[in-house]
């Protein structure tokens, strides 16, 4: 089940609820499909088109996907989004996420990934959000399990670092509630 990523990168694509009418790019890995027609691959590439809203992801990753529910790497880079929506949380057996070269610009909806317990990779650098000064340590502490972030490893450092800096800002916040 560990075929090549169905790819649909550089289609045009501007609603995920018409990738249906869209052939998958062939690459050197030919991705196999099942019985009824859909691809044995984990992986989904939707990076460079004109994406900008994300609620009908399922759509396309039922459509394309044998088992939907397995979805492990998703590339949705180079796109216009704006917001990580909450259908993100519900794939839970996603590892890999990139979104880099978006126009994410609330850092806290990262905090939406949170219950994706098998998150090790993400990629969101090329977003208003990485302007912020305490990025990198706000997506590492709202992360728990994250290995790399931006093509970056994170270290025990910058873990303990994030930790320290999530439990000083969450006292200053609760101690002073925004009016």
């Amino acid at each position: 089940m560990y075929g090549a990523p169905v790819d649909l990168s550089h289609k045009r694509i501007c609603c995920l609820g018409d990738t249906w009418i869209e052939d998958p790019r062939t690459g050197l890995r030919p991705v196999k499909k099942n019985s009824e027609k859909k691809y044995k691959s984990q992986s989904l590439r939707l990076n460079n088109n004109n994406i900008s809203e994300l609620s009908d992801l399922h759509v396309s990753v039922n459509h394309f996907l044998a088992e939907p529910l397995q979805l492990a790497w998703l590339d949705l880079s180079f796109n216009r989004i704006t917001h990580i929506d909450p259908v993100l949380s519900e794939l839970r057996e996603l590892r890999v996420l990139y979104l880099h070269g978006n126009s994410l610009f609330v850092l806290s909806e990262v905090d939406r990934l949170r219950s994706l317990p098998h998150l090790l990779t993400i990629t969101l650098h090329g977003n208003t959000i990485e302007d912020n000064p305490v990025y990198r340590n706000r997506v590492i502490a709202a992360l728990p399990h994250l290995k790399t972030m931006d093509f970056s490893v994170v270290t025990r450092h910058e873990r303990v670092m994030a930790n320290i800096w999530h439990h000083g800002f969450s006292r200053t916040h609760s101690k002073h509630p925004p009016e």
